[in-house]
């Protein structure tokens, strides 16, 4: 980790945003919430609710690579 930031690379992590809203229904969390679902497309970050993740799940899945599942 001590190299990556020597290069100047951030972590796996992305920074912590001051409130979460989910991307989809609009639901708002309170604090992290460390079940929800983050999603990167086309560069930017969308995070979804458990109930919205879970209603979601096959769409979700789909887009993994075989390898995943």
């Amino acid at each position: 980790m001590a190299e990556q930031e020597q290069q100047g690379q951030q972590g796996p992590e992305p920074p912590e945003p001051e409130q979460l809203v989910c991307s989809r229904c609009g639901t708002v969390a309170e604090g992290t919430p460390p079940t929800w679902t983050c999603s990167v497309e086309n560069g930017v970050r969308h995070y979804f609710c458990d109930a919205c993740a879970r209603a979601n799940l096959r769409a979700i899945e789909g887009r993994l690579d075989s390898d995943w599942w």
